[in-house]
């Protein structure tokens, strides 16, 4: 909405582009206290959280995220693919098949079912 939101949003995605997650945090921290209805800035912040390594910060910048924005499906195949990361398949797969629903032609979403599917052939996941 704003310019000085716009300004702290692109200087969070220019800092995670350069590689560096902290510098992207603050700037996204900022952006999420000042427009906190702004889905974007905490999904982008939950990629920066999830690039340091602090998977529990991200994980709730996605749920903040899904809850301002519940077909935020990018946020959705992000969610898959950390709970994967962190041994939850049922959950994973949702995430993606619920991704998938919004918007189908997801590539790195449609591997990720496939893949999880066949590990989980025969188990209630």
């Amino acid at each position: 909405g704003s310019a000085a939101m716009d300004l702290l949003y692109k200087r969070g995605e220019a800092a995670l582009d350069g590689g560096d997650a902290a510098t992207a945090i603050g700037h996204l921290t900022a952006l999420t206290d000042h427009a906190p209805d702004f889905a974007a800035g905490w999904h982008l912040r939950a990629v920066a959280f999830y690039l340091d390594g602090d998977f529990g910060p991200a994980l709730a910048d996605l749920a903040q995220t899904l809850a301002l924005e519940p077909r935020h499906f990018p946020a959705l195949t992000q969610l898959g693919s950390m709970l994967e990361e962190l041994g939850d398949t049922r959950r994973a797969l949702d995430a993606y098949r619920e991704s998938l629903k919004i918007h189908p032609h997801q590539q790195d979403a449609e591997d990720a079912v496939k893949r999880l599917e066949q590990e989980t052939q025969g188990t209630d996941a």
